[in-house]
């Protein structure tokens, strides 16, 4: 039986991986340039504030999405970093809970941070995918394929 984990030629699950890996990781990135090209980083400490987060936190939650984002998309200990991030979104999810579900509503609703929560702890639970850079090697929950 071939490797789940070979690079040559990877297993279609693995391809799903990989696809949910790093559109994950580009998701990451993307929330993290909002913060800095359209609300600014001094807007989004001053929103943080707003919501009775400490206004400079902004700046390292910017730095974590941003790298963990990068780190997703090159596959560099995805499990881990994907795992680190769940918090993140749940912080924003929770923010945004009063505003209601969907993200046209005045402030932004909380379904889209719930769902990359959610596909955060996904690729947590699957594994790194194929062409990754650095495999994680978690034993908390191997993945399993017959």
């Amino acid at each position: 039986m071939k490797s789940s984990h070979s690079t040559v030629n990877p297993m279609p699950t693995d391809v799903g991986i990989t696809l949910l890996r790093v559109s994950l990781g580009v998701m990451w990135i993307a929330h993290a340039l909002l913060k800095l090209f359209v609300f600014t980083l001094p807007g989004t400490a001053r929103f943080f504030e707003s919501v009775g987060i400490p206004g400079m936190l902004a700046y390292p939650v910017f730095g974590v999405e941003l790298i963990g984002g990068l780190a997703l998309v090159l596959g560099f200990y995805a499990r881990q970093v994907s795992l680190a991030l769940v918090p993140l979104m749940l912080a924003a999810a929770s923010v945004h809970l009063p505003n209601g579900w969907v993200f046209t509503s005045a402030g932004g609703g909380w379904e889209y941070p719930a769902f990359l929560a959610v596909a955060s702890v996904a690729l947590w639970l699957l594994g790194d995918g194929a062409a990754a850079l650095r495999r994680s090697s978690l034993l908390v929950l191997p993945a399993h394929r017959a």
